[in-house]
């Protein structure tokens, strides 16, 4: 009988490994989905610029017209074009580390409840005059369900080092990206 139980429980854990494991293949592929779409609206985007940009150096007839071209404006314009971008992108990486952050807690909770349930089933068998052994067993048993809290911990570190890592790789670029006269005046106002 006890067998048959254990089996069954771990049959009814792997099934719901399987199902977090395809709704993480999920949210993978959304968010490659997404990824792919910003990225080809970008491409496309890209395009437009260059074609107009080269219509327009086409058409450039005496120096004074280019030196029109290569004003701050046009730097500035292309820097918020590549914000927006950067802040398309940050949003589906968060969405996503979000989404996984999520299932990992569920399956932190539903391991522990697995646990819980299957010991106090295992223990509610127990031979008599085993209660010094049960209650010794209870006893690590219950030390060691903190060991899930310490999981959860790290596994929330994790997730937060990673969205800084995130933020501070799209900081960095979005620095490069910004005209100088931006970072200047930027400089002015944090001194």
């Amino acid at each position: 009988m006890f067998q048959t139980q254990l089996n069954d429980q771990i049959a009814q854990t792997q099934a719901k490994a399987v199902e977090k494991a395809k709704h993480l293949a999920q949210v993978a592929v959304e968010s490659a989905q997404e990824l792919a779409e910003i990225n080809q609206a970008a491409a496309k985007d890209a395009l437009a610029a260059a074609q107009d940009a080269s219509t327009q150096l086409l058409a450039i007839k005496d120096p004074q017209q280019f030196t029109k071209m290569a004003q701050p404006e046009v730097a500035q314009e292309a820097a918020k074009y590549a914000a927006a971008y950067q802040a398309k992108v940050n949003k589906v990486v968060r969405n996503s580390n979000k989404e996984v952050a999520q299932v990992f807690d569920a399956s932190i909770d539903d391991a522990r409840d697995d646990l819980v349930k299957f010991v106090k089933e295992s223990t509610k068998t127990a031979p008599a005059g085993s209660e010094a052994f049960v209650s010794a067993f209870h006893t690590a048993f219950d030390a060691s369900l903190q060991q899930f809290d310490q999981i959860r911990a790290t596994a929330t570190d994790a997730f937060a080092s990673f969205e800084k890592s995130v933020d501070a790789a799209f900081a960095n670029i979005q620095g490069q990206y910004a005209p100088k006269s931006a970072k200047k005046s930027a400089a002015k106002l944090a001194a």
